[in-house]
């Protein structure tokens, strides 16, 4: 028995599955994301076993794409949890069957505080499409599980039509990366879109050397600072840069006269500088932009930093 093979037979049942989804869409979708923009409460997803660990999935996927939203077990909710759905909450039900008894139990109580209902099941006619105020039809026609019994084809069809609300939510509403990042400020890409510049500059003891200093006094500051680079100044102008690679080159180029050489001789003129209000994603735009690893934090036209490639966390 091969196991690739095997692998790749569930990967081809359940990329069919999905490309047939397409034929399963109706107007309930369209009516459906229109409720969900239009709610002024939370949607509420709910089902049981397998369905409802996707439909945990599918309520964080919602909660950090810009719809308030929460998982709700429907057995904890039939004993006692109901009070948790408020009337101007819509319900996201999954069941594939469309007959779980957990599911249908709570039809009543929803009904009779008018919320609307979205069914999501593979059978048009069941209980729970037939209450629904609007069904989403995530019928397959093949599990991947050769026995037909472990749900698989049907868990990645649930997950798809719930990726397929999110993402047609997230366009409609123009919800882009800085809101993105609202909800993750600890991820790597809100740490990009909100901490600033200043927020992880190095500040202290910058390494600093003026236009006359010698090669010696040059590496001595380069080293000192642990930086890779020597800032050269006049008096609070800034005049060029000098990083190790600098120096390296240098001594290649120019050995018979390298310790004769002073600051000006070596400087890069025109360093990059940000301002350090500015975002760490500017910070890596101009870096790649430059192709440098350092730019220097100047606050109108006082150097007050350094920040480098590998402060930024990506």
């Amino acid at each position: 028995m091969n196991i690739l093979n095997i692998a790749r037979d569930v990967f081809t049942i359940e990329a069919k599955e999905i490309a047939n989804l397409v034929n399963n869409l109706t107007k309930d979708f369209e009516y459906a994301v229109d409720s969900i923009l239009k709610c002024n409460g939370k949607l509420i997803v709910s089902g049981m076993g397998k369905s409802g660990i996707i439909g945990r999935k599918i309520a964080a996927t919602m909660a950090s794409t810009g719809t308030a939203s929460f998982f709700l077990h429907p057995a904890e909710a039939y004993h006692g949890d109901l009070g948790m759905i408020g009337s101007n909450d819509i319900v996201l039900l999954i069941s594939n069957s469309g007959e779980t008894d957990e599911i249908l139990k709570l039809i009543p109580f929803l009904k009779s505080q008018a919320n609307i209902i979205i069914g999501m099941s593979g059978n048009i006619t069941s209980t729970l499409a037939k209450n629904s105020t609007h069904h989403l039809n995530i019928h397959i026609s093949k599990e991947a599980c050769p026995l037909q019994l472990a749900p698989t084809s049907s868990t990645t069809a649930t997950l798809v039509m719930g990726d397929a609300l999110a993402i047609a939510l997230m366009k409609l509403r123009d919800f882009r990366d800085t809101d993105f990042a609202q909800f993750h400020p600890g991820g790597s890409l809100g740490r990009r879109l909100l901490t600033t510049v200043e927020d992880v500059m190095h500040k202290d003891n910058l390494s600093i050397c003026s236009k006359e200093s010698g090669i010696k006094e040059i590496i001595q500051s380069v080293s000192e600072g642990k930086m890779g680079l020597t800032i050269v100044m006049q008096e609070n102008d800034i005049l060029g840069i000098i990083t190790d690679g600098d120096i390296r080159r240098a001594m290649e180029s120019m050995e018979e006269k390298f310790f004769t050489l002073q600051a000006k001789d070596l400087m890069s003129l025109h360093p990059k500088v940000i301002n350090p209000k500015a975002k760490l994603m500017e910070a890596q735009t101009m870096m790649s932009k430059y192709k440098v690893n350092s730019l220097l934090v100047v606050d109108n036209i006082n150097l007050i930093g350094i920040v480098q490639i590998y402060d930024l966390g990506i």
